[in-house]
């Protein structure tokens, strides 16, 4: 699958990211690292397990706080506003988890109603019908709408939960392996998906990820995170034209055996 040409501000990071550093105890995850995701753009985020990928997000949430540096997003410092601005900045920010975070109890209506009811006061019936019909279209599951979670494929629920972050209509989008897990061709369709939600919402995203099929068809740039920093920025082929033997092995692993 070719990537599709993206409309991408190069001159508007909505996240930026420069010398941050995180530990745990005596561990160093993150050593000083600097990133900017550009408006628009799909950026994959690669790197071994234990590496710091899903420590970065939590960082760029606010979920976690960098021992040091600075982290802005949407042109709001994380590192220093107040819980209330917090709380509102992540309302402009869609989370996809990896096991998509879907509630069991819940129908598929009731899972996607709920973000709204919870963030948009005052908002009527109509519109969340309407709202609720959109988004299971755009993500091509209109008819799993009166469905529980424990009925759908993980495929499937991997789609409800963007559906349920897409609700929202956030401005930034941040994915957790949004493929694990699933086989290749279930795969090849959330590839496109979140293709499909940069162009058609004009999201700017973060994918987690160490699948290389995903990275290279999702993605805009590709950041290798090697050692708590990032070693290779660029790319899918500017990324893997080395003979790095800390890089090779990845694309060896996916491609070759």
């Amino acid at each position: 699958m070719e990537k599709p040409k993206a409309q991408i501000d190069y001159k508007n990071p909505v996240i930026s990211i420069r010398g941050v550093s995180k530990a745990f105890e005596d561990y160093a995850v993150l050593k000083g690292i600097d990133l900017d995701l550009y408006q628009g753009e799909n950026l994959v985020v690669l790197g071994r397990s234990g590496t710091g990928k899903s420590v970065l997000i939590k960082l760029i949430s606010g979920l976690l706080k960098p021992d040091t540096g600075t982290i802005q997003v949407l042109g709001q410092e994380i590192t220093t506003i107040s819980e209330k601005e917090l709380q509102e900045l992540r309302i402009r920010i869609g989370f996809s988890f990896q096991a998509s975070a879907l509630y069991d109890s819940m129908t598929v209506r009731k899972n996607l109603e709920f973000p709204l009811v919870r963030n948009r006061k005052g908002i009527t019936r109509a519109e969340i019908d309407k709202a609720v019909e959109e988004v299971l279209d755009s993500v091509g599951l209109s008819q799993a709408i009166n469905q529980m979670p424990s009925e759908l494929s993980g495929g499937q629920r991997k789609r409800i939960g963007i559906a349920r972050t897409l609700i929202l209509n956030p401005e930034i989008m941040l994915y957790d392996e949004p493929t694990a897990g699933l086989d290749p061709i279930t795969c090849t369709e959330i590839n496109e998906l979140i293709n499909q939600v940069q162009q058609q919402y004009n999201t700017s995203s973060i994918i987690i990820t160490h699948d290389l099929t995903c990275a290279k068809e999702t993605g805009d740039r590709i950041a290798m995170l090697l050692e708590g920093q990032f070693q290779r920025v660029g790319t899918f082929n500017e990324v893997f034209d080395t003979d790095d033997k800390r890089v090779k092995p990845f694309f060896d692993y996916n491609f070759i055996q």
